[in-house]
């Protein structure tokens, strides 16, 4: 049996937040705290990460997606609004396909589809050395992030030392959750979503190209699609992405939108 670990604060309409890869709820709870200023937020950590039960057997994007409609059991909840970013937008697609009466809404940012239209598989990049890998990942997570592009803007690059994910690095439990995401495709399952869906893709994104991110709206029946000015990263690059996500969810909290840098 699978324990997720989980963080909940705030009071408002149900929102379940589906991290990246790699990623645990200690990095980016700070970061999502101030949607609890509009929103009854639940955070967790994804089986294997984190403070959630270790595991050390392959297993699909189906039970990521069974572990999330676990965590709604356990929490009483029957339906949720989500937002999935990069790999927590696979798991957020895999679960509004399998259960779609249990998604009210879901923002999909910053990922893919799977199948033929999948993220870069970041698991190719784990056998280079530290600072190859770690080059490789800065110009994956945005295609402008040259040494001579940040170079010439520092606003970028204090991001960019901050901002790139490694979900290649590390630990067993990030291990196998880079061979699900290499299995993931909802691409032609899709059309089982039938909540109001908002995606969003960065312009210059190298993990999961903003042409992923259309296809993506366009296989859901009366999904928005916008794109922003920034990479893999676009909620920091782009100040209109956090508002926007904010207006789809129906926060009535101006103070979210303010903390979270609008």
């Amino acid at each position: 049996m699978v324990d997720l670990h989980y963080e909940r604060l705030g009071a408002g309409p149900r929102l379940l937040y589906c991290n990246g890869s790699g990623v645990t709820l200690a990095s980016t709870w700070p970061m999502l705290a101030p949607l609890a200023a509009g929103f009854d937020l639940v955070a967790f950590d994804y089986r294997g990460l984190g403070a959630s039960t270790p595991v050390t057997e392959s297993y699909a994007m189906a039970d990521l997606a069974a572990d999330v409609a676990g965590l709604l059991d356990a929490l009483g909840w029957e339906d949720t609004a989500m937002i999935g970013l990069s790999f927590g937008g696979m798991v957020a697609q895999e679960f509004a396909v399998t259960y779609p009466q249990r998604v009210t809404r879901l923002a999909l940012l910053a990922t893919s589809p799977g199948g033929a239209l999948a993220s870069y598989p970041l698991e190719t990049l784990a056998g280079l050395p530290d600072a190859e890998r770690a080059e490789r990942i800065l110009t994956l997570t945005d295609r402008r992030w040259t040494p001579q592009w940040l170079a010439a803007h520092p606003d970028q690059a204090a991001l960019a030392s901050v901002a790139t994910p490694d979900g290649t690095a590390g630990t067993p439990g990030a291990v196998l959750q880079l061979q699900a995401r290499s299995g993931h495709d909802v691409l032609d399952r899709l059309v089982r979503v039938s909540c109001p869906t908002f995606v969003g893709s960065g312009r210059f994104d190298g993990i999961a190209p903003m042409a992923n991110g259309e296809v993506i709206a366009e296989r859901i029946a009366g999904a928005q699609f916008r794109v922003y000015q920034g990479g893999h990263g676009f909620l920091a690059q782009d100040r209109a992405a956090w508002p926007d996500l904010l207006a789809f969810l129906g926060s009535d909290g101006e103070g979210a939108a303010d903390k979270l840098g609008r």
